[in-house]
C-alpha cells in the first residue's frame, strides 16, 4: 500500500480527473454497483431506474447512474473476462477509496456493494435454461488473483485443492483459485434463487473445451465438473467473470455477488429460446431484492 501520493504512471487519470478506463469521477458513483459483461445490457438495467442522472461510454465500459426510490445505483458494463474485471474493480475501488486530487489513499476504507447480473452455461441437468443461479463461490481457471497478495480462507483453500484433484489439474499449468461470495448478499438472494459454485473460464473456446481449428489441451475438463462435490456444495454453472469479481472484492474489501441466468445447458445441450426475456426477468427480480432493504 502506498504511503504517499500514487504516481501518475500507476493511477492514470483523464484530463477531467476521471479514472482512465471507466471515465468516471467519484460523484458519478452510486451506493450500489450493478455490473454486466454486455454493454448493451446496461440500458436494460437502467430503464428500471426512476431517473438517470449521468451516462458515460468509453470502449466497452458503459455506465448509467441513477436511482430507484432513495437508492442511488450505477449500472456498469465490464466487457468479457477477468482481465477486464481487474480494470473495473481496481478503478471502482480508486473512486471509492483514493482521493484523486491528492492521489492518496483515504484513511477510512469504503466497502462497495457490487452485484453482477450475467449469463452463464449450466452444468446440472436439474438446472435448465432460463434458471437463475447465484454463485456461492467462484473457482478461477484464469490467473488474475495469482498477480496479487491475498489470503484465501481455509474453506476456499480446501475447496480449491479438492477441485484441482477432481479435475486432475495438480500437475498442470492451471492453478485454480477460489473466492466466496459476500455472505449477507448470498443469504438474501438464495432465498429466491438456486445457488452453487460457479467456474470462471479464461476464454470461450479452448478454455471451455470447444474445438474449432485449435485443439484444446483439456477437452474433458468441463465434462468432469457436474460430478464435483465439496460438502453440500456442487458446481452449477460456468462463465468468464465471477472468480475475478469475488477475488478482487475480497482483496479490496467490497461486498460482491454474482447472479447469472443459465442460457445454455451443457448437459442437456440446449440453448434458451428467448435469452433476452430470461435475462430481463432476472434483472427485474434482482433489482426488487436489492432495493427492498
Amino acid at each position: 500500500m502506498a504511503s504517499g501520493p500514487i504516481p501518475a504512471s500507476e493511477l492514470v487519470l483523464n484530463p477531467d480527473g476521471s479514472v482512465y478506463h471507466l471515465n468516471l469521477r467519484p460523484e458519478h458513483l452510486g451506493d450500489l454497483i450493478i455490473t454486466a459483461g454486455d454493454p448493451g445490457r446496461i440500458a436494460s438495467i437502467s430503464k428500471h431506474f426512476d431517473r438517470i442522472e449521468f451516462r458515460s461510454e468509453k470502449r466497452e465500459f458503459v455506465a448509467h447512474t441513477g436511482s430507484i426510490g432513495r437508492k442511488r445505483i450505477t449500472a456498469l458494463s465490464t466487457g468479457i473476462g477477468t482481465d477486464n474485471i481487474d480494470i473495473v474493480l481496481s478503478e471502482l475501488d480508486a473512486l471509492a477509496n483514493i482521493d484523486l486530487e491528492t492521489r492518496t489513499i483515504r484513511p477510512q476504507p469504503k466497502a462497495l456493494t457490487i452485484v453482477r447480473m450475467g449469463t452463464s452455461g449450466g452444468l446440472q441437468a436439474d438446472l435448465g435454461v432460463d434458471t437463475v443461479v447465484v454463485s456461492s463461490h467462484g473457482i478461477g481457471l484464469d490467473n488474475l488473483m495469482h498477480y496479487y497478495t491475498w489470503t484465501p480462507s481455509d474453506e476456499e483453500r480446501a475447496l480449491g485443492d479438492a477441485f484441482s484433484a477432481h479435475g486432475r489439474l495438480t500437475e498442470t499449468a492451471i492453478r485454480p483459485y477460489v473466492a466466496a461470495a459476500d455472505g449477507g448478499l448470498l443469504e438474501r438472494f438464495s432465498a429466491h434463487f438456486k445457488s452453487g459454485i460457479t467456474v470462471t473460464c479464461s476464454g470461450f473456446y479452448g478454455p471451455q473445451g470447444r474445438a474449432l481449428r485449435g485443439r484444446p489441451a483439456f477437452p474433458h475438463l468441463l465434462d468432469s465438473l457436474p460430478a464435483f462435490r465439496f460438502g453440500s456444495h456442487r458446481i452449477t454453472n460456468f462463465e468468464m467473470e465471477t472468480s475475478g469479481i469475488y477475488g478482487m472484492g475480497r482483496l479490496l474489501g467490497h461486498r460482491c455477488l454474482s447472479v447469472n441466468t443459465i442460457v445454455a445447458n451443457r448437459v442437456e445441450q440446449r440453448f434458451s429460446s428467448d435469452p433476452h426475456r430470461a435475462v430481463e426477468r432476472m434483472i427485474e427480480q434482482a433489482l426488487e431484492i436489492l432495493v427492498s432493504d
